[in-house]
């Protein structure tokens, strides 16, 4: 069997596992919190999900080299966008939530909840 690393299964989903800010491992180190993958009968790879809040800054980061610089440095209607993706993420339901975001788009606590509701407004809610 080739190594853990080399396996085509570990290659196929480590870009999924990374993109949700998870960890890899052999399954014979998995934890009972962790996800075993198997492929064809064999468990080929464990996983550990990352807490919600260190999901949240992933995904914040990600939202920064999709767009290839700061969040803070965005204009008013990029940082709009960015808030509605969060938001349609579930990152405000994670436990300071608003005050990372805001953090990171360089606003204020208050001018994301405007954000949220002036979304949810224009959806009619």
């Amino acid at each position: 069997m080739t190594g853990f690393g080399d396996d085509p299964f570990v290659t196929a989903v480590k870009p999924l596992v990374d993109a949700m800010g998870g960890v890899m491992m052999p399954p014979d180190q998995a934890g009972t919190d962790d996800v075993v993958l198997a492929w064809e009968g064999e468990d080929v790879v464990a996983v550990r999900l990352p807490q919600l809040a260190d999901s949240l800054d992933h995904i914040l980061l990600a939202l920064e080299r999709k767009r290839g610089r700061p969040l803070a440095e965005l204009d008013r209607k990029a940082k709009q966008e960015v808030v509605r993706i969060l938001e349609a993420r579930g990152a405000f339901a994670v436990r300071h939530g608003v005050e990372t975001v805001a953090g990171a788009l360089g606003v204020s606590r208050f001018t994301v909840y405007n954000y949220l509701n002036r979304e949810n407004a224009a959806k009619g809610e």
